[in-house]
């Protein structure tokens, strides 16, 4: 689904990856479900580009709903994934800390799941290797990629900021909508770690110029981050 000339989403707002795509190739951002293998596939041919064109996967964070087919990308088509330093072991297949449980609706958290099972989330397979990256990073890929470290819901949680999309990818820093709620709007991210840390860290971004905010989760926000964070921090104080 294309969001702008630079621009594109693959998954829906229960899920969904991105797309930088540039003159010398595509830079993808987070890697969703195994089952959404399929569309990165479409979504690239919808381009006239294929695998080959792909120079880099960046995670967000090392959960599994967001490393889902990255070891396929890395495994067949040899792109590297790149992970923060401090998430490094939990993409690898590392224990994820246990989190306070979020509020629940049934419909939300029954639909997450049931998406989850028919993209393949049972078969998600660790990355076997990474390329570790920090705080302030600006990668040699498509789009220019800027790391931005957002510790909270993970210790290695990044924001990725492309001024060529004109986008920050934001992975679960925030939410636009709660998977086990189904409530819509920026908001705090779910199986955070450190909640407090992670509503602190969105500082990070509150500056950058970008007109798009991405989450994991959710609708595209189409604004500025100030934008982004000010609703987060208010629907956080609500």
């Amino acid at each position: 689904m294309r969001l702008d000339e630079h621009l594109h989403r693959i998954g829906n707002d229960i899920v969904a990856a991105y797309l930088i795509v540039a003159p010398d190739g595509v830079t993808v951002v987070d890697a969703g479900m195994p089952g959404q293998w399929k569309e990165l596939l479409s979504e690239l041919a919808s381009l006239g580009l294929a695998l080959r064109d792909v120079k880099g996967l960046i995670v967000t964070h090392g959960d599994s709903d967001h490393i889902g087919f990255a070891e396929r990308l890395r495994t067949e088509a040899g792109v590297p994934v790149f992970v923060h330093a401090a998430d490094a072991a939990r993409a690898r297949g590392g224990d994820k800390p246990k989190t306070t449980m979020p509020k629940m609706r049934f419909g939300p958290t029954f639909a997450f799941f049931a998406y989850g099972l028919r993209k393949g989330a049972l078969r998600t397979k660790p990355v076997g290797e990474v390329v570790e990256i920090a705080d302030g990073d600006v990668l040699d890929l498509p789009g220019a990629p800027r790391i931005i470290g957002m510790p909270g819901h993970s210790p290695g949680s990044i924001a990725v900021h492309s001024p060529l999309a004109g986008a920050v990818f934001v992975g679960d820093a925030l939410t636009t909508r709660h998977v086990t709620t189904g409530r819509t709007g920026a908001q705090p991210a779910p199986f955070t770690d450190e909640p407090e840390r992670a509503l602190a860290s969105l500082d990070a971004i509150a500056g950058l110029e970008a007109a798009w905010v991405l989450p994991g989760h959710g609708a595209p926000w189409h604004g500025s981050p100030a934008s982004a964070v000010a609703a987060v921090r208010a629907a956080a104080a609500a």
